[in-house]
């Protein structure tokens, strides 16, 4: 295979693995094997994609166990009908100053971060930019998300304004660095009520459908009713990624569940903050075994279970680290052991 149909593959064999997964007492006919039954998905998803038509085994994978094939994925395709793929693993930037925001995008450019969560209540969208220029990593290469704040709009029209407005000051901001089109606009949080909540994601349709200036639509923080004040529209553009503050010490049942069966991928904002002050001996100790840091672990965590996250850094070292997770696999056990931590 070449590295194209490596990718590929590996992408499929994820999101069919984990297709099965979602229907563990689904009946294979003619007494076909489990791995024959990926083997037969993997087929004809390979078929879609390489004809270029959406297939439905490309959505957020819910949990990616040790004995499952192709565990090193490293990006998932979303639930829209953009064909470039969402990296795992993103730099989340936070408030500091454009200069600053500068320096350490292109720090993480260099360790090799292509997923960039830009959010305006950072206040650096333009120091991101100006990296992003500066770099010379063609565009295409990345995959870029900014966000709007219009949570306290109250009424649909009212959220539709303040949510527009959101929309454009996100472009004004990332043409400092000559980005007249983003990969994901994400509402940092929902309205105060579903007619506002409403009034938000039509700003976001029209930048999407009449701008064309952003691809993929995604929210942040938003419980099953908010995500359904969106989805009770049938025609409605369906949100790509959920962002939560999913992680070993935040993990409730049914998070992950209520995001999959809508076909949205959870992405965590807050990966590590609150896990390596509480549990980071435990996570030490695992990690032991496979040459890797605490850190390190409770990342993989977060991947293995079939989400995302963004995560952000002033060090090199740990620029590194975060992104240096792709090579392990953690055995069901252990990921049992670390679920339990917070039970």
């Amino acid at each position: 295979m070449n590295a194209t149909k490596v990718a590929i593959y590996a992408l499929v064999c994820t999101s069919a693995a984990s297709a099965l997964q979602l229907a563990p007492s689904m009946s294979l006919s003619n007494g076909m094997s489990r791995r024959s039954a990926v083997s037969s998905l993997v087929t004809s998803s390979t078929a879609a994609l390489a004809s270029g038509a959406a297939s439905p085994l490309l959505a957020p994978p819910l949990v990616v166990n040790a004995g499952d094939l192709a565990t090193q994925t490293t990006s998932v395709l979303l639930n829209s009908k953009n064909k470039k793929a969402f990296p795992l693993a993103s730099f989340g930037l936070q408030i500091y100053d454009d200069d600053t925001a500068f320096r350490l995008t292109l720090t993480a450019l260099e360790v090799g971060y292509r997923n960039f969560f830009a959010s305006v209540l950072a206040g650096n969208q333009k120091g991101f930019a100006k990296a992003v220029k500066a770099s010379g990593i063609p565009r295409d290469e990345l995959y870029i998300c900014g966000t709007v704040l219009s949570n306290r709009a109250n009424g649909e029209q009212a959220a539709y304004q303040k949510s527009k407005q959101g929309c454009l000051e996100n472009m004004a901001a990332m043409a400092a660095g000559n980005i007249d089109k983003l990969d994901m606009i994400m509402l940092d949080y929902p309205g105060p009520n579903e007619e506002s909540i409403r009034g938000q994601w039509r700003a976001f349709e029209e930048m999407r459908s009449k701008d064309k200036t952003v691809d993929d639509l995604a929210v942040s923080n938003f419980s099953p009713s908010q995500l359904d004040a969106i989805l009770v529209n049938p025609d409605a553009t369906k949100p790509t990624v959920n962002q939560l503050p999913f992680s070993l010490t935040y993990h409730p049942e049914g998070i992950l569940e209520y995001n999959a069966k809508r076909d949205i991928l959870v992405q965590s904002w807050s990966p590590l903050s609150r896990v390596l002050p509480k549990y980071g001996k435990t996570l030490e100790s695992i990690g032991k075994k496979y040459g890797k840091s605490a850190a390190q672990v409770g990342l993989r965590w977060i991947v293995q279970n079939g989400a995302s996250f963004t995560t952000q850094s002033k060090s090199k070292k740990h620029f590194q680290e975060d992104l240096d997770i792709f090579d392990f696999v953690l055995t069901d056990d252990e990921m049992t052991q670390l679920s339990k931590l917070a039970a």
